[in-house]
């Protein structure tokens, strides 16, 4: 599995956040890192993840999607963050 970075700005009122996080938690692993910041673990490509989020877009919200290296620093996370990111990355 990679881990992938998910971010996202819905900018039309009624945002769709529910849709959002339902498809996020369906992933292998995840973690809610910051608001419109998740870290997902999957067997799946980016292009494959952005085409199952983007039925929960309006045409003027923002996604982005890029695999992680495993390289990454951090602090102020709680020690159930950091032993997700730990296993994860």
């Amino acid at each position: 599995m990679r881990a992938y970075i998910v971010t996202y700005d819905l900018h039309k009122a009624g945002q769709n956040y529910e849709c959002l996080e339902k498809k996020l938690k369906a992933y292998d692993a995840y973690f809610h890192m910051q608001g419109s910041v998740w870290i997902i673990a999957t067997d799946s490509g980016a292009e494959d993840i952005v085409n199952n989020l983007k039925g929960c877009l309006d045409s003027n919200d923002n996604l982005f999607v890029g695999a992680l290296t495993g390289e990454a620093c951090w602090i102020g996370f709680n020690q159930k963050a950091t032993d997700w990111l730990k296993k994860h990355l």
